[in-house]
């Protein structure tokens, strides 16, 4: 008896590595390194070539990754989009603020996000392109560090202090000269973005881009996201900030009454 138990548990132990391994490799593919061969992920997560070999062959039966029959390398397969698609389809906050979201843009002619905390980042969730051809660099899905960019800040600045306490042990890394990269400097930025109902950000993660984000508050009145208008310091002067910020707030409060927030 004692020795089914442990091999029960030796099996129940191998399966969970599998998964874990499964879901290293799928998190380890991004906009920067879309396509992989075995030997990069392999020496990247300390795998060996035949653990991965093998996951990547489940991973593809199931559609999750595909390999390149020429390259040999692998990228995300149509399973991830089609399980994207599912959960962008059920988030209130991304079908509601659509039609918000491209009503701003054409007002203001600059590139609007929605995004949400993740841990110690943003992820952007939505995203309008305005029709400029000098445009932000961004996309949906992408991961950002949440103390020095407009719409993390606007996040941190409601959220738990534990949440801000984790931002500032993980590191203060300085991006550009504008970083806040001190702990009490940046708690002191946080209460007043909460104070003002907006926050900004002059380059503080990329040279030469400034953004502006507002909150968005679900029906118990908690922040779920953020709304986010970024665009080159040329066009996103600091002078204008206020301007900009009322329009922000407005079409964020906008999407808020969407979500049943009352005001």
């Amino acid at each position: 008896m004692e020795t089914n138990n442990k091999d029960t548990k030796d099996n129940k132990d191998n399966l969970l590595s599998s998964v874990k391994n499964a879901l290293l490799i799928l998190r380890s593919f991004s906009m920067d390194e879309p396509e992989k061969k075995i030997s990069d992920l392999a020496s990247q997560l300390g795998l060996n070539k035949s653990t991965v070999s093998r996951t990547m062959a489940t991973l593809a039966s199931e559609g999750f990754v595909y390999k390149d029959p020429e390259s040999k390398k692998y990228r995300l397969g149509m399973t991830i989009i089609s399980l994207s698609g599912i959960i962008n389809n059920n988030m209130d906050v991304y079908r509601e603020s659509q039609p918000i979201l491209n009503k701003l843009v054409q007002d203001i002619d600059e590139t609007a996000h929605i995004s949400v905390l993740d841990n110690t980042d943003v992820i952007y969730i939505q995203k309008i392109e305005c029709k400029h051809y000098v445009r932000a660099l961004s996309h949906v899905g992408r991961r950002n560090p949440a103390y020095c960019t407009s719409s993390g800040k606007v996040l941190l600045a409601h959220a738990d202090d534990s949440v801000v306490e984790t931002v500032i042990n993980s590191g203060l890394k300085k991006y550009t000269e504008t970083t806040i990269t001190d702990p009490d400097e940046l708690r002191e930025h946080l209460k007043k973005i909460k104070a003002d109902g907006f926050a900004y950000s002059f380059a503080e993660f990329n040279e030469g881009v400034h953004s502006v984000a507002a909150p968005i508050y679900d029906y118990t009145g908690k922040v779920i996201a953020a709304l986010t208008v970024v665009g080159p310091m040329q066009r996103i002067q600091q002078s204008k900030i206020r301007p900009l910020a009322k329009k922000v707030i407005e079409a964020s409060m906008e999407i808020s009454d969407r979500m049943g927030y009352w005001r």
